[in-house]
C-alpha cells in the first residue's frame, strides 16, 4: 500500500492477533427481510458488494444480549482455567455500556478484588488510543498530516539510513513500515534509558527495507507520537490528556507510570512462573514508550473511547474527530501476515496503531492486544457493522485470556455458539511468552571447560555507540557488569568456558531463567572487547546478530 495514499482504503482480512477488523460504513443486519439475498445462506446486503455479510443467527439485539448474558461464566472459566489473577471486562453496544464488571483479585498479595474502577497497565493497547490522539491533532491543525515527515517536527532525529530519516512519515512510523526491527530500542528501555536517549541512538540500529516490510516496533510508533507532540510544543503526556483523555472524560487514564502507581485501585502485575501459576515479581515502567505501551486505564474509560470510534468520531452527536482522518487510521496500510503458499490463507493487515481484519462472516473489525511479560495482557475488539465493542484487561502475563474472551464473545454474537475452542487455542499460542531468553538457556558449562582468566583481566570500561558504557568490576573474585544510566542495570558475570563467561539478563524481554554468554576477546594476551550475546540480537524470529552488543575496551 502506497504511503502517499490519502483515500479511505478498505482492504480487510483476518488479523494475526484475533480474527477481527474495521468498517466505517456498515450494513444493517437482521432487521429487514428485504436486506437479505434469496440464496439458501442468508446474506445481508450492504450499500456495496464489499459490505455484504453473512446474516446473524437471529436479530442483532437478541444476539448481543445473549452474548452479554454468557460473559460472566466465560470470564470466570477463563480465570480458573489459566490461573490469571484478575480481569475487568466492558462491552459497548449502540453507544451504550451494556456490560462492565470486575473478576478475581487485583493483587495476589492482598487479595483485593478487581472492580470496574481498577486501573490496569494496558501495554500495546496504548497504540490505537495514540492513533486516535494523532487523528484528533490532525483534525484540529490543518497544517498537520499523517503524511508529514517526522523530521519536520523532530529536526535532530535520525535513523541509520539518511533517506528513511528524510522521508519517513508519521504514517510510516504508526504502521510499522520504516524498517526499524521489532525489539529495537526495547533493549535500551530494559536497562533504564529514557525516551530522549533511545531516540538519540536509533541512528545506530540497522534497518530492514523501507515501506515493503512490516516490523512491529514500539519505538517506531513512539517516534511518530513524539513528532505530533512536538508539533504542538507539548510533551506526549500533555497531548494525550488535552486531546483525548480529558474531552472523553477518561478521568482514570494516564500515560505516566507515577500516576498509575499513585492510583489506590490499581492492578498489580503478575508474572507467569509455571503452568497456571502467577506471582507479583516486577513493576513495569513504560514511560519511555508511552505512545506505544505506556497507558494505564480502566475498562470504563476504554469503553468511552470505543464508543467514539464506533460513532465515526462523534461524541454526543457532534464531530470530535474528522471521520475521514479516523477512517484512514483504521484502514489497511501494512501487510502483517498470510501464507503465500496457501491460496486459502487470508492476508492480515495493520492500520495506524490497529490490526485490521474480518470475521468469518465478512464483517470488518478492528482490534489490538497488549502484553507485558512482567504481568499484563489486554485486548479491545470492535465490530463497527454491528456497533459493538469489547475490552478485556487482565493483570497476568500474556496467556491468551483477553483474546479468548473477545473471540468467543464475537462468535456468540454472530453464531450463538463458539466456532473453535478459543480458551484452548489462544493459551497455546501464548505459551512461549513466559520463555526465558539467551543463548545459554537450559545449558551447563561444557565438560572440561577451560578456566577463566584472572578477574583482573576483565575489569575495565567497555563502550558501544548504542548502549554506551559497560563497566566490569571485581569484588573478591566476583565480577559484576553494569549498563545503563549511572550503571544502574547490573548482573554478576560467572565463569563458563575460558574467556566466554555467562550472565543473567533481566527485563521485559528476559524473563526468569534467562542466561546469556559474554564473549571476551583477547588481542596480544589482553582483553580488548566483549560481545554481550543477549544484547547483540533483537528478539524477533530469524533475526541475525546486529552488532549493537559488541563493546570495545576503553580503559
Amino acid at each position: 500500500m502506497s504511503s502517499t495514499s490519502t483515500s479511505i482504503v478498505r482492504l480487510f482480512a483476518v488479523s494475526t492477533v484475533a480474527a477481527l477488523t474495521l468498517g466505517i460504513t456498515g450494513c444493517t443486519v437482521g432487521e429487514d427481510e428485504d436486506s437479505s439475498s434469496s440464496s439458501a445462506l442468508a446474506v445481508a446486503l450492504g450499500d456495496a458488494p464489499n459490505q455484504d455479510v453473512v446474516d446473524l443467527y437471529t436479530d442483532r439485539d437478541t444476539a448481543v444480549a445473549a452474548a452479554v448474558e454468557a460473559l460472566p461464566e466465560l470470564i470466570e472459566k477463563a480465570l480458573e482455567q489459566t490461573g490469571v489473577p484478575g480481569a475487568a471486562v466492558a462491552v459497548v453496544s449502540n453507544g451504550e455500556v451494556v456490560f462492565e464488571e470486575g473478576y478475581g483479585v487485583r493483587d495476589m498479595t492482598t487479595d483485593e478484588p478487581v472492580d470496574v474502577d481498577t486501573v490496569f497497565p494496558i501495554a500495546s493497547l496504548s497504540k490505537p488510543l495514540s492513533s486516535s490522539i494523532v487523528a484528533k491533532a490532525i483534525t484540529e491543525d490543518d497544517d498537520l498530516s499523517w503524511e508529514d515527515p517526522v523530521v519536520e517536527y523532530l529536526p535532530d532525529f535520525a535513523l541509520n539510513d539518511p533517506y528513511v530519516t528524510e522521508h519517513g512519515k508519521i504514517a510510516d512510523y504508526f504502521s510499522h513500515r520504516t524498517g526499524i526491527p521489532t525489539g529495537a530500542g526495547d533493549d535500551l528501555e530494559d536497562i533504564g534509558f529514557d525516551v530522549d536517549y533511545i531516540m538519540a541512538h536509533m541512528d545506530q540500529i540497522p534497518l530492514a527495507s523501507f515501506r515493503d516490510t512490516y516490523q512491529y516496533s514500539n519505538f517506531g510508533l513512539t517516534v511518530g507520537g513524539e513528532a505530533v507532540a512536538a508539533s504542538r510544543g507539548q510533551t506526549w503526556a500533555e497531548t494525550a490528556q488535552e486531546l483525548l483523555f480529558e474531552p472523553l472524560g477518561m478521568t482514570s487514564t494516564t500515560t505516566l507510570h507515577d500516576e498509575y502507581l499513585a492510583a489506590d485501585d490499581r492492578a498489580a502485575m503478575h508474572a507467569r512462573t509455571g503452568d497456571g501459576q502467577y506471582e507479583q515479581l516486577f513493576d513495569r515502567d513504560a514511560d519511555a514508550e508511552a505512545p506505544a505501551g505506556g497507558v494505564a486505564s480502566t475498562v470504563g474509560d476504554i469503553a468511552k473511547w470505543m464508543n467514539m470510534v464506533l460513532a465515526n468520531g462523534e461524541v454526543d452527536g457532534a464531530e470530535f474527530i474528522d471521520p475521514l482522518v479516523l477512517a484512514n487510521t483504521y484502514s489497511a496500510h501494512s501487510i502483517t501476515g498470510g501464507d503465500a503458499r496457501n491460496l486459502t490463507s487470508r492476508t492480515s493487515h495493520y492500520g495506524f496503531g490497529m490490526n485490521v481484519g474480518s470475521t468469518v462472516t465478512g464483517r470488518v473489525n478492528i482490534n489490538h492486544s497488549g502484553a507485558f511479560g512482567w504481568g499484563a495482557a489486554t485486548n479491545a475488539t470492535m465490530i463497527p457493522d454491528l456497533n459493538i465493542g469489547i475490552v478485556v484487561l487482565t493483570n497476568g502475563a500474556p496467556s491468551g485470556v483477553p483474546e479468548a474472551i473477545a473471540s468467543e464473545f464475537v462468535d456468540l454474537v454472530e453464531f450463538g455458539e463458539e466456532t473453535r475452542p478459543w480458551l484452548e487455542l489462544w493459551p497455546e499460542r501464548f505459551a512461549g511468552f513466559a520463555d526465558p531468553a539467551g543463548d545459554l538457556v537450559g545449558e551447563n558449562p561444557p565438560t572440561g571447560a577451560a578456566a577463566a582468566g584472572p578477574a583482573a583481566d576483565y575489569v575495565g570500561t567497555y563502550t558501544s555507540p548504542y548502549f554506551g558504557n559497560f563497566i566490569v568490576t571485581d569484588d573478591n573474585g566476583t565480577l559484576t557488569g553494569a549498563l545503563g544510566p549511572e550503571g544502574g542495570y547490573t548482573f554478576e558475570i560467572d565463569p563458563w568456558d575460558g574467556d566466554t563467561l555467562s550472565f543473567v539478563p533481566t527485563g521485559e524481554n528476559a524473563l526468569p531463567g534467562s542466561l546469556s554468554s559474554a564473549v571476551f576477546v583477547r588481542e596480544g594476551g589482553q582483553i580488548a572487547g566483549v560481545t554481550l550475546t543477549y544484547f547483540n540480537k533483537f528478539p524477533g524470529e530469524h533475526q541475525e546478530p546486529n552488532g549493537l552488543g559488541v563493546f570495545t575496551r576503553a580503559g
